[in-house]
């Protein structure tokens, strides 16, 4: 492979795209449930949020290099200018050809799936808020990333509007009981993004970036990952149940989803067993991993139990 080819390729992270795609997996899926899903709206969903997160890995990789976090003390992967194989300049290049490829993928399935006017200027605005929380996050002379509000961002981002966005845009409705799915969801993508701060926590606090992790020091901080991880299984769980009292469908139907519990808790497990932020650096995959299998559990069985009825 060309080697420039490579760099960018590494500069995307891929390995954190599922964190964009579970949301859009899910929330298809939800609307699947309800015989609306269209494979077209997924299709076009997949492509823009998987742009949106190429654009947040490409704008941290400016922003943390700009204020100066990617240094030799930082634990995480080796960044694109932190390596001297990309300028400054070539990034800011990169993220705004980013930006003109997620600005047409989102309206080309804004357009195909809504029809009111008002929906469309509504998810034209939801799309600006998420192109700006993308770039914001690290960039800029007040990222929020730095004053510990990446968190609250990912929620919002990866799980509530994730779930729900995709989900409306297929069925042109909200129900109340995605709240569940939708908060598990963003939950288990902020553990993703706690366990990325745990393993930073010493060179973000030297270089001023105050993280939740940061805030709350290493031990508060595994005890909010336990929390995030175990709310998720449960908000995942109760729509599970719900769903299969509603629809008349056996509850055994759902015992797969033990499978989940019992990766997240071998995971919670190791955070705990740490004792120096290295040992959680090789726990970013393995946490991206939780939410992938959590959430194809999940959709999974919410399938089955659409089929049973």
């Amino acid at each position: 492979m060309n080697k420039s080819v490579q760099i960018w390729l590494d500069a995307a992270r891929p390995k954190t795209l599922p964190l964009a795609l579970v949301s859009i997996v899910t929330g298809s899926t939800l609307a699947f449930s309800t015989g609306s899903m269209s494979w077209s709206v997924a299709l076009l969903a997949l492509i823009t949020a998987t742009l949106l997160q190429i654009l947040s890995n490409l704008a941290n990789d400016y922003g943390d290099a700009v204020k100066g976090t990617d240094n030799e003390n930082r634990l995480g992967p080796m960044r694109a200018i932190q390596s001297g194989e990309v300028t400054q300049q070539e990034m800011k290049k990169a993220i705004i050809f980013n930006i003109v490829l997620t600005v047409f993928a989102g309206l080309g399935l804004i357009f195909h799936a809504l029809d009111s006017l008002q929906n469309i200027l509504a998810f034209i605005a939801l799309g600006v808020l998420a192109i700006i929380a993308a770039i914001a996050y690290t960039v800029g002379n007040k990222p929020y990333g730095y004053v510990g509000l990446g968190d609250i961002s990912v929620f919002i981002f990866f799980g509530l509007l994730g779930v729900s966005g995709t989900y409306f845009l297929h069925t042109g409705h909200i129900d109340s009981l995605l709240a569940l799915p939708a908060i598990g969801c963003g939950l288990l993508a902020v553990a993703v993004l706690n366990v990325n701060n745990m393993r930073d926590i010493d060179n973000d606090n030297a270089c001023g970036k105050r993280t939740v992790a940061v805030r709350l020091g290493a031990q508060r901080a595994k005890r909010y990952h336990t929390v995030l991880l175990s709310s998720a299984i449960i908000a995942f769980a109760l729509y599970l149940i719900a769903q299969s009292i509603s629809q008349s469908a056996p509850l055994w139907v759902i015992l797969p989803f033990a499978l989940s519990a019992i990766v997240i808790g071998r995971h919670a497990s190791a955070v705990w067993r740490a004792t120096e932020p290295a040992q959680i650096a090789p726990m970013m995959p393995v946490v991206v991993k939780c939410s992938l299998v959590t959430n194809i559990l999940f959709s999974g069985i919410v399938i089955a139990q659409t089929l049973m009825t």
